[in-house]
């Protein structure tokens, strides 16, 4: 019950956006690791899945490698949806035999898409479509707008009620981490979100890395 896209901006930054009809479905779906890669685990979830494509990711797999390798082993591969992109930008998804209801992917330049319970098999490629044609963008943004065009091209057969977008540029944690867990229209809040958080989101990163240089805080008591 969900579509998402990964993608990278060739650079080193790698994120997900994803959207469901089912609750929080960033918690379950999203998996990423600093200049390694980018998995979404999907359909009927098993979150550690995620986990385990990163690893073989980091133990030097391409994309299609570790997708082979989890799938040589994992019993329960006939329930899951799983996208992978590594950080050279290589893809691969897997659907299983259960995967529910219309089921597609999509692939671009620097980018992948997939998903389950859509209204038209056309969704993950209009999504990886707005990817590339926003290139120049942040990588949010572009991933944003591939989200937005996967919900107009149809989206899911039926309402999305959650969001997510995450992206990680090699700084040890996710320097963009929004949800959406539970709303009418998940997608334009998250877009609402985004242009709140983008601006501020480098302040964020210093206060990690060097808080004594840091910008003040902007908030009651602040007497910097």
């Amino acid at each position: 019950m969900t579509f998402s896209i990964a993608g990278t901006d060739g650079n080193g930054r790698l994120g997900i956006a994803v959207s469901s009809s089912s609750p929080a479905v960033a918690a379950r779906c999203i998996h990423l690791h600093d200049r390694i890669g980018a998995v979404s685990s999907q359909n009927i979830t098993d979150p550690r899945l995620g986990d385990v494509l990163l690893s073989y990711l980091e133990e030097g797999m391409s994309a299609p490698a570790a997708l082979d390798q989890l799938l040589s082993r994992e019993e329960t591969r006939d329930f899951r949806q799983l996208v992978v992109l590594d950080s050279r930008a290589e893809s691969a998804v897997f659907s299983g035999s259960h995967t529910l209801g219309t089921h597609s992917e999509g692939t671009g330049n620097d980018c992948v898409s997939a998903g389950n319970m859509l209204a038209n098999e056309g969704v993950p490629q209009a999504a990886c479509d707005a990817f590339e044609a926003s290139k120049g963008k942040e990588l949010e943004v572009r991933l944003m707008s591939g989200l937005r065009a996967g919900l107009i091209a149809g989206g899911e057969e039926g309402p999305v009620r959650s969001a997510g977008l995450s992206v990680v540029s090699g700084h040890g944690w996710r320097d963009t981490d929004l949800r959406v867990d539970w709303h009418e229209d998940p997608i334009t809040e998250l877009e609402r979100i985004l242009e709140i958080w983008l601006p501020q989101r480098e302040d964020y990163v210093i206060r990690g890395l060097d808080p004594a240089s840091s910008v003040g805080y902007g908030v009651p008591g602040d007497q910097r």
